[in-house]
């Protein structure tokens, strides 16, 4: 459980950063992004180039890749990693639901849910892991 919520975490991060990129052709803005064109840029007027880089470089996709991987490294080593990350992947997810309801807030929920329940199991079977020590 704890690798199939590392996996979607990975893949959620990574389809909102390409298709960010790609898709939405934010990436056609890179000239601008490396010229220093976003220097002097201001939130209460921003341009089509800062808001293409707040959507894909700057957004939550990338944290989420390190994230969903570090999980995955985690896992592969046999650490349990620790509950607050379900915890505030959770309560993320949640101010997204509300706030955005037509967002893939739902496979986050899965991703946590499956985190927690992974991170219960291996407790459960391994005191040891409760301090982030390796699984048996």
């Amino acid at each position: 459980m704890i690798k199939w919520a590392g996996w979607i975490i990975t893949l959620c991060g990574t389809a909102h950063t390409l298709g960010a990129l790609t898709v939405e052709k934010a990436g056609r803005h890179a000239g601008t992004w490396f010229s220093g064109g976003l220097w002097s840029e201001d939130f209460a007027d921003m341009s089509t180039a800062g808001s293409a880089y707040w959507l894909s470089l700057a957004s939550f996709g990338v944290p989420l890749i390190l994230v969903g991987l570090m999980v995955l490294w985690l896992d592969r080593r046999g650490i349990t990693p620790p509950a607050f990350i379900a915890w505030t992947l959770g309560a993320w997810t949640v101010v997204d639901a509300v706030v955005l309801p037509f967002t893939p807030w739902p496979l986050f929920a899965l991703a946590c849910a499956l985190l927690l329940i992974g991170i219960r199991r291996a407790r459960r079977g391994n005191p040891a892991s409760k301090a982030g020590l390796r699984r048996a």
